[in-house]
């Protein structure tokens, strides 16, 4: 059995110091981002030393990159791999964004750090980049006559949306997938954007965005 290092206030501290630090660095950054949180309040909030932050991150820009990756690793899965919806009601579920998230955490940290070579800048980019192509994978299975550009056009709305919610204090998604389902019925030939039945997903509860 290894020796638990003893954390601040003496506290003794052992197996799960990355999680500890990784949760502390959710709310901090959440509640009052990330530059003007350092490490010394990242490690007391964690409870653990500086040594042991520093042997689990080699830095606080790794920390934030890592902070990133834990929001959503796979894009979306709950929406893009469910087999329950056509192509069509996965597109606009899409906009069913939890209302405890009214701001896109990648959003908020690019435009935070204002390093485009910064690690979490990178990773914002790569997760933007993702959400576009599984937008646009989708929208071919829908039938768009042009998926790349109706990836890109629901991308831009869910950013939009997220970022005008934040702004106003108010709930901008309801009007985002009203907006996304005329786009998305303008880009599928009418041949190929219903199946028998398929008329549920403008009125039915799972597609219909919930705040």
């Amino acid at each position: 059995m290894t020796e638990l290092e003893k954390g601040p206030q003496g506290r003794r501290r052992g197996r799960g110091a990355r999680e500890r630090i990784l949760s502390a660095s959710q709310q901090l950054f959440r509640d009052q981002g990330i530059n003007r949180t350092g490490m010394d309040q990242l490690c007391t909030v964690a409870q653990v030393s500086k040594r042991t932050a520093y042997q689990h991150f080699a830095g606080k820009d790794e920390l934030v990159a890592e902070y990133l990756r834990r929001f959503d690793p796979d894009v979306m899965p709950g929406v893009f791999d469910r087999t329950d919806l056509t192509p069509r009601e996965r597109l606009l579920a899409a906009f069913e964004i939890p209302a405890s998230t009214p701001l896109c955490p990648y959003i908020a940290a690019a435009v935070e750090l204002h390093d485009p070579e910064h690690p979490a800048s990178q990773y914002a980019r790569d997760y933007k980049t993702a959400i576009a192509a599984r937008l646009t994978e989708t929208a071919r299975e829908a039938g768009a006559t042009d998926p790349e550009q109706l990836g890109e056009q629901l991308a831009l709305l869910i950013d939009g949306a997220s970022a005008r919610t934040r702004v106003l204090n108010s709930e901008s998604f309801p009007t985002a997938a009203a907006i996304a389902a005329v786009l998305i019925d303008n880009a599928i030939p009418a041949s190929s954007s219903r199946r028998p039945g398929d008329d549920r997903a403008t009125t039915s509860n799972s597609a219909r965005p919930k705040r």
